[in-house]
Protein backbone atom coordinates (compact mmCIF):
# COMPACT_ATOMS: atom_id res chain seq x y z
CA UNK A 1 0.00 0.00 0.00
CA UNK A 2 2.84 2.36 0.88
CA UNK A 3 4.56 1.92 -2.50
CA UNK A 4 1.24 2.39 -4.31
CA UNK A 5 0.73 5.67 -2.44
CA UNK A 6 4.21 6.83 -3.41
CA UNK A 7 3.50 5.93 -7.03
CA UNK A 8 0.26 7.93 -7.01
CA UNK A 9 1.87 10.97 -5.40
CA UNK A 10 4.79 10.81 -7.78
CA UNK A 11 2.49 10.53 -10.80
CA UNK A 12 0.50 13.58 -9.64
CA UNK A 13 3.70 15.56 -9.08
CA UNK A 14 5.08 14.65 -12.49
CA UNK A 15 1.74 15.36 -14.14
CA UNK A 16 1.95 18.95 -12.95
CA UNK A 17 5.17 19.47 -14.91
CA UNK A 18 5.66 19.82 -18.63
CA UNK A 19 5.84 16.48 -20.42
CA UNK A 20 9.15 17.45 -21.99
CA UNK A 21 10.96 18.20 -18.74
CA UNK A 22 9.61 15.52 -16.38
CA UNK A 23 11.81 12.43 -16.17
CA UNK A 24 9.82 9.25 -15.56
CA UNK A 25 10.88 5.74 -14.66
CA UNK A 26 9.89 4.57 -18.15
CA UNK A 27 12.01 7.31 -19.73
CA UNK A 28 14.99 6.15 -17.68
CA UNK A 29 14.43 2.55 -18.80
CA UNK A 30 13.92 3.54 -22.45
CA UNK A 31 16.96 5.85 -22.53
CA UNK A 32 19.30 2.87 -22.76
CA UNK A 33 17.36 1.66 -25.83
CA UNK A 34 17.36 5.00 -27.67
CA UNK A 35 20.67 6.53 -26.61
CA UNK A 36 19.39 10.05 -27.26
CA UNK A 37 19.68 11.12 -23.61
CA UNK A 38 21.71 10.02 -20.58
CA UNK A 39 19.23 9.83 -17.70
CA UNK A 40 21.08 7.68 -15.19
CA UNK A 41 24.54 6.62 -14.11
CA UNK A 42 25.63 3.67 -16.21
CA UNK A 43 23.65 4.79 -19.31
CA UNK A 44 20.81 2.62 -17.99
CA UNK A 45 20.01 1.16 -14.59
CA UNK A 46 21.70 -2.14 -15.51
CA UNK A 47 24.99 -0.26 -15.68
CA UNK A 48 26.13 -1.69 -19.03
CA UNK A 49 27.47 1.67 -20.25
CA UNK A 50 26.58 0.65 -23.79
CA UNK A 51 25.11 3.16 -26.24
CA UNK A 52 23.09 2.11 -29.28
CA UNK A 53 24.31 5.20 -31.14
CA UNK A 54 26.59 4.59 -34.14
CA UNK A 55 26.88 7.90 -35.97
CA UNK A 56 30.40 7.97 -34.54
CA UNK A 57 31.98 4.67 -35.54
CA UNK A 58 35.26 2.97 -36.40
CA UNK A 59 35.28 4.42 -39.91
CA UNK A 60 34.93 8.09 -38.90
CA UNK A 61 36.01 8.43 -35.26
CA UNK A 62 39.28 10.00 -36.42
CA UNK A 63 37.18 13.08 -37.32
CA UNK A 64 36.07 13.56 -33.69
CA UNK A 65 36.98 17.08 -32.55
CA UNK A 66 36.15 19.29 -29.56
CA UNK A 67 32.71 20.94 -29.75
CA UNK A 68 33.09 22.84 -26.45
CA UNK A 69 34.78 22.68 -23.06
CA UNK A 70 33.78 24.03 -19.67
CA UNK A 71 35.94 24.71 -16.62
CA UNK A 72 34.68 24.06 -13.09
CA UNK A 73 36.79 27.06 -12.08
CA UNK A 74 38.07 28.07 -8.67
CA UNK A 75 40.84 26.41 -6.69
CA UNK A 76 38.93 23.21 -5.98
CA UNK A 77 40.54 21.17 -8.73
CA UNK A 78 40.77 17.79 -7.03
CA UNK A 79 39.71 14.42 -8.45
CA UNK A 80 36.84 14.66 -10.95
CA UNK A 81 35.09 11.27 -11.17
CA UNK A 82 31.66 12.43 -12.33
CA UNK A 83 29.55 10.92 -15.10
CA UNK A 84 27.41 13.66 -16.73
CA UNK A 85 23.66 13.30 -17.29
CA UNK A 86 21.92 14.85 -20.32
CA UNK A 87 18.22 15.70 -20.53
CA UNK A 88 16.08 18.27 -22.32
CA UNK A 89 19.11 19.99 -23.84
CA UNK A 90 20.88 20.31 -20.48
CA UNK A 91 23.94 18.60 -19.05
CA UNK A 92 24.04 18.02 -15.29
CA UNK A 93 27.54 17.34 -14.02
CA UNK A 94 28.91 17.17 -10.49
CA UNK A 95 32.40 18.19 -9.43
CA UNK A 96 34.79 17.90 -6.50
CA UNK A 97 33.78 19.41 -3.15
CA UNK A 98 30.08 18.58 -3.70
CA UNK A 99 29.34 20.98 -6.56
CA UNK A 100 26.88 20.52 -9.43
CA UNK A 101 26.48 22.46 -12.67
CA UNK A 102 23.73 22.70 -15.27
CA UNK A 103 25.12 23.45 -18.74
CA UNK A 104 23.64 23.90 -22.19
CA UNK A 105 24.42 20.51 -23.74
CA UNK A 106 24.96 21.97 -27.23
CA UNK A 107 27.12 24.99 -26.33
CA UNK A 108 28.52 24.47 -22.82
CA UNK A 109 26.98 27.71 -21.51
CA UNK A 110 26.55 27.65 -17.73
CA UNK A 111 22.89 27.77 -16.76
CA UNK A 112 23.32 27.50 -12.99
CA UNK A 113 25.60 26.17 -10.28
CA UNK A 114 24.98 24.79 -6.78
CA UNK A 115 27.74 24.36 -4.21
CA UNK A 116 27.15 22.59 -0.91
CA UNK A 117 28.56 24.49 2.08
CA UNK A 118 30.75 21.78 3.56
CA UNK A 119 31.75 21.86 7.24
CA UNK A 120 35.39 21.64 8.28
CA UNK A 121 35.00 18.18 9.82
CA UNK A 122 34.21 16.06 6.76
CA UNK A 123 36.23 12.85 6.52
CA UNK A 124 36.19 11.47 2.98
CA UNK A 125 38.49 8.48 2.66
CA UNK A 126 39.71 8.89 -0.88
CA UNK A 127 39.60 12.47 -2.13
CA UNK A 128 36.73 14.97 -2.27
CA UNK A 129 35.12 13.37 -5.33
CA UNK A 130 31.53 13.10 -6.52
CA UNK A 131 30.49 10.50 -9.10
CA UNK A 132 27.26 11.98 -10.44
CA UNK A 133 23.58 12.66 -9.92
CA UNK A 134 20.12 11.17 -10.54
CA UNK A 135 17.21 12.66 -12.49
CA UNK A 136 13.52 12.24 -11.68
CA UNK A 137 10.53 14.43 -12.35
CA UNK A 138 11.88 17.96 -12.59
CA UNK A 139 14.60 17.25 -10.05
CA UNK A 140 18.32 16.55 -10.18
CA UNK A 141 19.49 14.83 -6.99
CA UNK A 142 23.03 14.32 -5.74
CA UNK A 143 24.87 13.33 -2.57
CA UNK A 144 27.35 15.46 -0.65
CA UNK A 145 30.53 14.82 1.34
CA UNK A 146 28.82 15.82 4.60
CA UNK A 147 26.42 12.88 4.12
CA UNK A 148 23.38 14.72 2.78
CA UNK A 149 21.13 14.36 -0.23
CA UNK A 150 20.16 17.51 -2.14
CA UNK A 151 17.36 17.75 -4.72
CA UNK A 152 17.41 20.77 -7.04
CA UNK A 153 15.02 22.12 -9.66
CA UNK A 154 16.50 21.16 -13.03
CA UNK A 155 15.65 24.54 -14.56
CA UNK A 156 16.67 26.92 -11.80
CA UNK A 157 19.02 25.08 -9.44
CA UNK A 158 16.81 26.01 -6.48
CA UNK A 159 16.80 23.56 -3.56
CA UNK A 160 13.53 21.59 -3.47
CA UNK A 161 14.47 19.30 -0.60
CA UNK A 162 17.53 18.38 1.44
CA UNK A 163 17.90 15.41 3.78
CA UNK A 164 20.64 14.38 6.20
CA UNK A 165 21.66 10.76 5.61
CA UNK A 166 24.12 10.23 8.46
CA UNK A 167 26.53 11.95 10.89
CA UNK A 168 29.68 13.13 9.13
CA UNK A 169 31.35 13.49 12.54
CA UNK A 170 31.22 9.69 12.81
CA UNK A 171 33.03 9.31 9.48
CA UNK A 172 30.03 9.00 7.16
CA UNK A 173 30.13 10.66 3.76
CA UNK A 174 28.46 10.35 0.35
CA UNK A 175 30.05 10.38 -3.10
CA UNK A 176 28.13 7.94 -5.33
CA UNK A 177 25.48 8.75 -7.89
CA UNK A 178 21.98 7.91 -6.56
CA UNK A 179 19.89 5.32 -8.40
CA UNK A 180 16.22 5.49 -9.44
CA UNK A 181 14.63 2.03 -9.21
CA UNK A 182 10.92 1.20 -9.26
CA UNK A 183 10.11 4.85 -8.58
CA UNK A 184 12.38 5.02 -5.53
CA UNK A 185 15.68 6.81 -4.93
CA UNK A 186 18.32 4.32 -3.73
CA UNK A 187 21.56 5.39 -2.06
CA UNK A 188 24.36 3.87 -0.01
CA UNK A 189 26.82 5.39 2.44
CA UNK A 190 30.60 5.83 2.51
CA UNK A 191 33.03 5.64 5.40
CA UNK A 192 34.22 2.06 5.89
CA UNK A 193 37.64 3.25 7.06
CA UNK A 194 35.95 4.95 10.03
CA UNK A 195 33.94 2.03 11.41
CA UNK A 196 30.57 3.15 10.09
CA UNK A 197 27.69 0.72 9.53
CA UNK A 198 26.94 0.28 5.84
CA UNK A 199 23.36 0.50 4.61
CA UNK A 200 21.21 1.02 1.54
CA UNK A 201 18.25 3.40 1.79
CA UNK A 202 15.19 3.98 -0.37
CA UNK A 203 13.45 7.37 -0.49
CA UNK A 204 10.62 9.07 -2.27
CA UNK A 205 12.60 11.00 -4.91
CA UNK A 206 10.09 13.86 -4.98
CA UNK A 207 10.22 14.57 -1.24
CA UNK A 208 13.29 12.80 0.20
CA UNK A 209 11.12 10.88 2.66
CA UNK A 210 12.56 7.54 3.82
CA UNK A 211 10.69 4.42 2.66
CA UNK A 212 13.04 1.66 3.86
CA UNK A 213 16.56 1.15 5.17
CA UNK A 214 18.63 -2.02 4.84
CA UNK A 215 21.89 -2.45 6.82
CA UNK A 216 24.69 -4.31 5.04
CA UNK A 217 26.38 -5.46 8.26
CA UNK A 218 24.97 -8.63 9.77
CA UNK A 219 23.18 -8.11 13.07
CA UNK A 220 21.60 -4.72 12.40
CA UNK A 221 17.86 -4.18 12.04
CA UNK A 222 16.22 -3.03 8.83
CA UNK A 223 13.28 -0.62 8.88
CA UNK A 224 10.35 0.61 6.84
CA UNK A 225 8.78 4.04 7.28
CA UNK A 226 5.20 5.26 6.98
CA UNK A 227 4.27 8.51 5.25
CA UNK A 228 4.22 10.25 8.64
CA UNK A 229 7.70 8.96 9.50
CA UNK A 230 6.60 6.12 11.80
CA UNK A 231 9.32 3.45 11.83
CA UNK A 232 8.68 -0.32 11.69
CA UNK A 233 11.19 -3.14 12.10
CA UNK A 234 11.81 -5.04 8.86
CA UNK A 235 14.01 -7.92 9.97
CA UNK A 236 17.65 -8.18 11.00
CA UNK A 237 20.23 -8.44 8.23
CA UNK A 238 21.59 -11.97 8.63
CA UNK A 239 21.90 -13.44 12.12
CA UNK A 240 23.57 -11.57 14.97
CA UNK A 241 27.07 -12.91 15.75
CA UNK A 242 26.82 -15.74 13.23
CA UNK A 243 29.76 -14.45 11.19
CA UNK A 244 31.00 -11.64 13.45
CA UNK A 245 32.64 -12.10 16.89
CA UNK A 246 31.71 -10.10 19.96
CA UNK A 247 30.66 -6.52 19.36
CA UNK A 248 32.75 -5.76 16.26
CA UNK A 249 29.65 -5.95 14.06
CA UNK A 250 28.47 -2.73 15.70
CA UNK A 251 31.20 -0.82 13.81
CA UNK A 252 31.52 -3.28 10.96
CA UNK A 253 31.99 -1.10 7.87
CA UNK A 254 30.75 -2.87 4.69
CA UNK A 255 29.72 0.48 3.22
CA UNK A 256 28.08 0.34 -0.25
CA UNK A 257 29.94 3.50 -1.24
CA UNK A 258 29.93 3.08 -5.02
CA UNK A 259 26.16 2.98 -5.52
CA UNK A 260 24.11 0.27 -7.20
CA UNK A 261 22.43 -1.06 -10.32
CA UNK A 262 18.86 -2.21 -10.92
CA UNK A 263 17.31 -4.72 -13.31
CA UNK A 264 13.56 -4.32 -13.96
CA UNK A 265 13.41 -7.95 -15.16
CA UNK A 266 14.46 -9.31 -11.77
CA UNK A 267 13.05 -6.49 -9.63
CA UNK A 268 16.32 -6.48 -7.73
CA UNK A 269 18.80 -3.74 -6.94
CA UNK A 270 22.42 -4.85 -6.69
CA UNK A 271 24.84 -3.12 -4.35
CA UNK A 272 28.45 -4.01 -3.71
CA UNK A 273 29.68 -3.67 -0.14
CA UNK A 274 33.04 -2.49 1.13
CA UNK A 275 35.64 -3.79 3.53
CA UNK A 276 34.86 -4.94 7.04
CA UNK A 277 36.25 -2.74 9.80
CA UNK A 278 38.95 -2.78 10.99
CA UNK A 279 41.34 -4.06 8.31
CA UNK A 280 43.08 -6.30 10.85
CA UNK A 281 41.25 -9.56 10.13
CA UNK A 282 42.62 -11.37 13.20
CA UNK A 283 40.31 -9.26 15.38
CA UNK A 284 37.16 -10.50 13.63
CA UNK A 285 37.24 -14.24 12.95
CA UNK A 286 34.46 -15.39 10.63
CA UNK A 287 33.15 -14.43 7.20
CA UNK A 288 31.98 -11.00 8.41
CA UNK A 289 28.81 -10.74 6.32
CA UNK A 290 27.80 -8.77 4.39
CA UNK A 291 31.18 -7.17 3.76
CA UNK A 292 32.98 -7.57 0.40
CA UNK A 293 29.78 -8.88 -1.12
CA UNK A 294 27.14 -8.29 -3.75
CA UNK A 295 23.75 -8.00 -2.06
CA UNK A 296 20.59 -8.28 -4.14
CA UNK A 297 17.76 -6.31 -2.56
CA UNK A 298 14.04 -6.57 -3.37
CA UNK A 299 13.24 -2.94 -4.14
CA UNK A 300 9.62 -3.34 -3.03
CA UNK A 301 10.38 -4.76 0.42
CA UNK A 302 13.92 -3.63 1.21
CA UNK A 303 14.97 -7.18 2.07
CA UNK A 304 18.13 -8.99 0.95
CA UNK A 305 17.07 -11.75 -1.47
CA UNK A 306 20.55 -13.18 -1.98
CA UNK A 307 24.19 -12.32 -1.42
CA UNK A 308 27.51 -13.47 -2.78
CA UNK A 309 30.70 -12.78 -0.83
CA UNK A 310 33.91 -12.45 -2.85
CA UNK A 311 36.38 -12.13 0.02
CA UNK A 312 35.24 -13.72 3.30
CA UNK A 313 37.13 -12.41 6.36
CA UNK A 314 38.86 -9.83 4.18
CA UNK A 315 42.40 -9.05 5.36
CA UNK A 316 43.56 -6.93 2.42
CA UNK A 317 40.90 -4.18 2.08
CA UNK A 318 39.43 -5.86 -1.00
CA UNK A 319 36.15 -3.95 -0.99
CA UNK A 320 33.50 -5.74 -3.00
CA UNK A 321 31.79 -2.50 -4.04
CA UNK A 322 32.42 -2.88 -7.75
CA UNK A 323 29.36 -2.59 -9.98
CA UNK A 324 27.22 -5.64 -10.77
CA UNK A 325 26.13 -5.46 -14.42
CA UNK A 326 23.23 -7.62 -15.56
CA UNK A 327 23.18 -9.07 -19.09
CA UNK A 328 21.87 -12.03 -21.08
CA UNK A 329 24.05 -15.10 -21.64
CA UNK A 330 23.02 -18.56 -22.80
CA UNK A 331 19.35 -17.61 -22.47
CA UNK A 332 19.66 -16.63 -18.81
CA UNK A 333 19.79 -13.34 -16.92
CA UNK A 334 23.30 -13.04 -15.57
CA UNK A 335 25.30 -10.50 -13.64
CA UNK A 336 29.02 -9.81 -13.83
CA UNK A 337 31.45 -8.15 -11.48
CA UNK A 338 35.18 -7.44 -11.73
CA UNK A 339 36.12 -7.45 -8.06
CA UNK A 340 38.90 -5.48 -6.42
CA UNK A 341 40.33 -8.83 -5.29
CA UNK A 342 41.36 -9.59 -8.90
CA UNK A 343 38.67 -12.13 -9.80
CA UNK A 344 35.86 -11.70 -12.34
CA UNK A 345 32.56 -13.28 -11.26
CA UNK A 346 29.53 -14.33 -13.32
CA UNK A 347 26.41 -15.00 -11.24
CA UNK A 348 22.79 -15.86 -11.92
CA UNK A 349 21.13 -12.47 -11.47
CA UNK A 350 17.94 -14.00 -10.03
CA UNK A 351 19.41 -16.20 -7.31
CA UNK A 352 23.11 -15.34 -7.02
CA UNK A 353 24.37 -18.82 -7.92
CA UNK A 354 27.95 -18.70 -9.16
CA UNK A 355 28.32 -19.60 -12.84
CA UNK A 356 31.96 -18.75 -13.48
CA UNK A 357 34.92 -17.06 -11.80
CA UNK A 358 38.41 -16.36 -13.15
CA UNK A 359 41.26 -13.85 -12.75
CA UNK A 360 41.18 -10.67 -14.82
CA UNK A 361 44.59 -9.55 -13.57
CA UNK A 362 47.76 -11.55 -14.07
CA UNK A 363 49.12 -11.66 -10.54
CA UNK A 364 46.99 -12.76 -7.57
CA UNK A 365 48.78 -13.95 -4.43
CA UNK A 366 46.07 -14.16 -1.75
CA UNK A 367 44.06 -17.01 -3.36
CA UNK A 368 44.84 -19.70 -5.90
CA UNK A 369 41.37 -19.60 -7.44
CA UNK A 370 37.63 -19.78 -6.74
CA UNK A 371 35.90 -23.08 -5.96
CA UNK A 372 33.01 -23.07 -8.44
CA UNK A 373 31.01 -25.51 -6.30
CA UNK A 374 31.16 -23.62 -3.02
CA UNK A 375 31.83 -20.16 -4.47
CA UNK A 376 34.57 -19.62 -1.89
CA UNK A 377 38.14 -18.58 -2.60
CA UNK A 378 40.98 -21.05 -2.13
CA UNK A 379 43.01 -18.95 0.30
CA UNK A 380 46.79 -18.94 0.37
CA UNK A 381 47.18 -18.67 4.13
CA UNK A 382 50.80 -17.49 3.98
CA UNK A 383 49.68 -14.34 2.16
CA UNK A 384 47.46 -13.10 4.98
CA UNK A 385 49.07 -10.28 7.02
CA UNK A 386 50.16 -11.58 10.44
CA UNK A 387 48.53 -11.19 13.83
CA UNK A 388 50.18 -8.38 15.85
CA UNK A 389 49.57 -10.24 19.11
CA UNK A 390 51.83 -13.02 17.83
CA UNK A 391 54.79 -10.64 17.35
CA UNK A 392 57.51 -10.12 19.92
CA UNK A 393 56.41 -6.59 20.83
CA UNK A 394 52.72 -6.95 20.01
CA UNK A 395 52.84 -3.80 17.89
CA UNK A 396 53.23 -5.06 14.34
CA UNK A 397 52.28 -8.34 12.71
CA UNK A 398 54.41 -10.00 10.07
CA UNK A 399 54.20 -8.19 6.74
CA UNK A 400 53.49 -9.88 3.41
CA UNK A 401 53.57 -8.90 -0.24
CA UNK A 402 50.08 -9.21 -1.72
CA UNK A 403 48.71 -8.70 -5.20
CA UNK A 404 46.59 -7.02 -6.23
CA UNK A 405 47.11 -4.07 -3.91
CA UNK A 406 44.21 -2.80 -1.82
CA UNK A 407 43.58 -0.27 -4.60
CA UNK A 408 42.39 -3.32 -6.49
CA UNK A 409 42.53 -5.14 -9.78
CA UNK A 410 39.71 -2.67 -10.47
CA UNK A 411 38.51 0.10 -8.20
CA UNK A 412 35.77 2.75 -8.61
CA UNK A 413 36.18 3.03 -12.39
CA UNK A 414 33.19 1.26 -14.00
CA UNK A 415 33.60 -1.31 -16.75
CA UNK A 416 31.29 -1.59 -19.78
CA UNK A 417 29.52 -4.43 -21.60
CA UNK A 418 28.67 -4.65 -25.29
CA UNK A 419 25.74 -6.87 -26.35
CA UNK A 420 27.23 -6.66 -29.86
CA UNK A 421 30.54 -8.30 -29.03
CA UNK A 422 29.50 -10.13 -25.86
CA UNK A 423 32.62 -8.73 -24.19
CA UNK A 424 33.23 -6.77 -21.02
CA UNK A 425 35.73 -3.92 -21.18
CA UNK A 426 37.56 -3.75 -17.87
CA UNK A 427 39.96 -1.00 -16.72
CA UNK A 428 42.39 -3.23 -14.81
CA UNK A 429 45.57 -2.51 -12.81
CA UNK A 430 48.57 -4.68 -12.04
CA UNK A 431 50.17 -3.70 -8.73
CA UNK A 432 50.86 -5.13 -5.31
CA UNK A 433 51.50 -4.00 -1.76
CA UNK A 434 53.45 -4.70 1.35
CA UNK A 435 50.86 -4.90 4.13
CA UNK A 436 50.97 -5.59 7.87
CA UNK A 437 48.53 -5.48 10.78
CA UNK A 438 48.64 -3.31 13.89
CA UNK A 439 46.56 -3.14 17.07
CA UNK A 440 43.54 -0.84 16.85
CA UNK A 441 40.48 0.15 18.88
CA UNK A 442 37.40 1.99 17.65
CA UNK A 443 37.06 5.71 18.32
CA UNK A 444 34.18 7.65 16.80
CA UNK A 445 35.31 9.73 13.84
CA UNK A 446 38.88 8.35 13.82
CA UNK A 447 40.49 6.18 11.16
CA UNK A 448 39.81 2.53 11.98
CA UNK A 449 42.35 0.49 10.01
CA UNK A 450 44.68 -1.55 12.17
CA UNK A 451 47.03 -1.98 9.23
CA UNK A 452 49.91 -0.32 7.39
CA UNK A 453 50.81 -0.63 3.74
CA UNK A 454 52.95 0.50 0.83
CA UNK A 455 51.73 0.21 -2.77
CA UNK A 456 54.34 -1.24 -5.14
CA UNK A 457 54.63 -1.66 -8.89
CA UNK A 458 54.96 -5.09 -10.49
CA UNK A 459 55.99 -4.29 -14.07
CA UNK A 460 58.39 -1.67 -15.37
CA UNK A 461 56.43 -0.86 -18.52
CA UNK A 462 52.80 -0.63 -17.33
CA UNK A 463 50.36 -0.63 -14.44
CA UNK A 464 47.00 -0.13 -16.13
CA UNK A 465 45.48 -2.22 -18.92
CA UNK A 466 42.10 -1.92 -20.61
CA UNK A 467 41.08 -5.53 -21.18
CA UNK A 468 38.33 -7.04 -23.32
CA UNK A 469 37.12 -10.11 -21.43
CA UNK A 470 34.87 -12.95 -22.57
CA UNK A 471 32.57 -13.82 -19.62
CA UNK A 472 31.94 -17.32 -20.99
CA UNK A 473 35.57 -18.41 -21.19
CA UNK A 474 37.47 -15.93 -19.01
CA UNK A 475 39.78 -15.23 -21.94
CA UNK A 476 41.39 -11.80 -22.31
CA UNK A 477 40.56 -11.16 -25.98
CA UNK A 478 42.74 -8.04 -26.22
CA UNK A 479 44.34 -5.45 -24.01
CA UNK A 480 45.77 -1.95 -24.28
CA UNK A 481 48.46 -1.34 -21.67
CA UNK A 482 49.00 2.00 -19.95
CA UNK A 483 52.02 3.28 -18.05
CA UNK A 484 50.01 4.85 -15.21
CA UNK A 485 47.15 3.08 -13.41
CA UNK A 486 43.74 3.35 -15.04
CA UNK A 487 41.26 5.16 -12.79
CA UNK A 488 38.49 6.26 -15.20
CA UNK A 489 35.49 4.32 -16.49
CA UNK A 490 34.59 2.90 -19.89
CA UNK A 491 31.94 3.51 -22.57
CA UNK A 492 31.19 1.19 -25.49
CA UNK A 493 28.92 1.90 -28.46
CA UNK A 494 27.06 0.30 -31.35
CA UNK A 495 29.54 2.12 -33.55
CA UNK A 496 32.01 -0.61 -32.63
CA UNK A 497 34.00 1.63 -30.28
CA UNK A 498 35.29 1.60 -26.73
CA UNK A 499 36.13 4.93 -25.05
CA UNK A 500 38.22 5.36 -21.89
CA UNK A 501 40.52 7.90 -20.29
CA UNK A 502 44.02 7.78 -18.81
CA UNK A 503 45.79 9.65 -15.99
CA UNK A 504 48.15 11.03 -18.60
CA UNK A 505 45.20 13.07 -19.85
CA UNK A 506 44.07 11.17 -22.93
CA UNK A 507 40.54 10.24 -23.88
CA UNK A 508 40.99 7.25 -26.17
CA UNK A 509 38.84 5.19 -28.54
CA UNK A 510 39.58 1.67 -29.70
CA UNK A 511 37.96 -0.83 -32.04
CA UNK A 512 35.72 -2.88 -29.72
CA UNK A 513 36.61 -6.15 -31.48
CA UNK A 514 40.35 -5.76 -31.96
CA UNK A 515 41.55 -3.22 -29.39
CA UNK A 516 43.27 -1.11 -32.02
CA UNK A 517 43.44 2.50 -30.79
CA UNK A 518 41.80 4.61 -33.50
CA UNK A 519 41.59 8.04 -31.82
CA UNK A 520 42.82 9.95 -28.81
CA UNK A 521 42.73 13.50 -27.47
CA UNK A 522 44.76 15.23 -24.75
CA UNK A 523 42.38 16.84 -22.24
CA UNK A 524 45.04 18.66 -20.22
CA UNK A 525 44.60 16.74 -16.95
CA UNK A 526 44.20 13.12 -15.89
CA UNK A 527 40.90 11.42 -16.72
CA UNK A 528 39.42 9.49 -13.78
CA UNK A 529 35.78 9.64 -14.91
CA UNK A 530 33.61 7.56 -17.29
CA UNK A 531 32.73 8.93 -20.77
CA UNK A 532 29.16 9.27 -22.08
CA UNK A 533 27.52 9.82 -25.46
CA UNK A 534 24.15 11.16 -26.61
CA UNK A 535 22.32 12.67 -29.60
CA UNK A 536 21.50 16.38 -29.84
CA UNK A 537 19.77 17.86 -32.94
CA UNK A 538 20.86 14.95 -35.09
CA UNK A 539 24.48 15.11 -33.93
CA UNK A 540 26.14 12.47 -31.74
CA UNK A 541 28.27 13.91 -28.95
CA UNK A 542 30.87 12.25 -26.73
CA UNK A 543 31.83 13.75 -23.39
CA UNK A 544 34.18 13.14 -20.49
CA UNK A 545 35.16 15.00 -17.33
CA UNK A 546 38.89 15.63 -16.90
CA UNK A 547 40.67 16.27 -13.60
CA UNK A 548 43.40 14.16 -11.98
CA UNK A 549 42.89 12.93 -8.43
CA UNK A 550 41.12 10.21 -6.49
CA UNK A 551 42.75 7.60 -4.30
CA UNK A 552 45.98 6.99 -6.24
CA UNK A 553 47.83 10.24 -5.43
CA UNK A 554 46.62 10.03 -1.82
CA UNK A 555 47.24 6.35 -1.02
CA UNK A 556 49.43 5.11 -3.87
CA UNK A 557 52.86 4.77 -2.21
CA UNK A 558 55.52 4.08 -4.85
CA UNK A 559 52.88 4.45 -7.57
CA UNK A 560 51.89 7.90 -6.31
CA UNK A 561 55.51 8.99 -6.60
CA UNK A 562 55.61 7.67 -10.16
CA UNK A 563 52.66 9.86 -11.23
CA UNK A 564 53.29 12.96 -9.10
CA UNK A 565 54.08 14.98 -12.24
CA UNK A 566 50.42 14.85 -13.30
CA UNK A 567 48.49 18.11 -12.93
CA UNK A 568 45.08 18.55 -11.33
CA UNK A 569 42.21 20.07 -13.26
CA UNK A 570 38.47 20.39 -13.65
CA UNK A 571 37.00 20.45 -17.16
CA UNK A 572 34.12 18.97 -19.10
CA UNK A 573 35.09 18.13 -22.68
CA UNK A 574 32.49 17.50 -25.41
CA UNK A 575 33.31 16.17 -28.89
CA UNK A 576 31.50 15.79 -32.20
CA UNK A 577 32.35 14.82 -35.77
CA UNK A 578 33.75 17.39 -38.12
CA UNK A 579 33.31 17.30 -41.88
CA UNK A 580 36.93 18.17 -42.52
CA UNK A 581 39.98 15.99 -42.96
CA UNK A 582 40.45 13.21 -40.41
CA UNK A 583 42.29 14.30 -37.29
CA UNK A 584 45.66 12.67 -36.69
CA UNK A 585 45.95 10.21 -33.84
CA UNK A 586 48.23 11.81 -31.26
CA UNK A 587 51.09 9.81 -29.79
CA UNK A 588 52.08 9.59 -26.14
Amino acid sequence: MRLKLISVLTTLAIGSMTAQAAVTEKMIEDSAKTGTEVLTSGLGTQGQRFSVLKQVNTSNVARLVPAWAFSFGGEKQRGQESQPLIHDGKMFVTASYSRIYALDAATGKKLWKYEQRLPDGIMPCCDVVNRGAALFGNLVIFATLDAQLVALDQNTGDVVWKEKVADYNAGYSESAAPLIANGLLLTGVSGGEFGVVGRVEARDPMTGRLVWSRPTVEGHMGYTYDADGTKHENGISGTTNQTWPGDLWKTGGAAPWLGGTYDPKTGLAYFGTGNPAPWNSHLRQGDNLFSCSTVAIDVKTGKIVWHYQGTPNDGWDFDGVNEFITFDMNGKRMGAKADRNGFFYVLDAKNGHLQNAFPFVKKITWASGIDLKTGRPNFIDSDRPGDPTASADGKKGSSVFSAPSFLGGKNQMPMAYSPQTGLFYVPANEWGMEIWNEPITYKKGAAYLGAGFTIKTIHDDYIGALRAIDPKTGKIVWEVKNSAPLWGGVLTTAGGLVFWGTPEGYLKAADARTGKVVWQFQTGSGVVAPPVTWMENGQQYVSVVSGWGGAVPLWGGEVAKKVNFLEQGGMVWVFKLTGGAPAKVASN
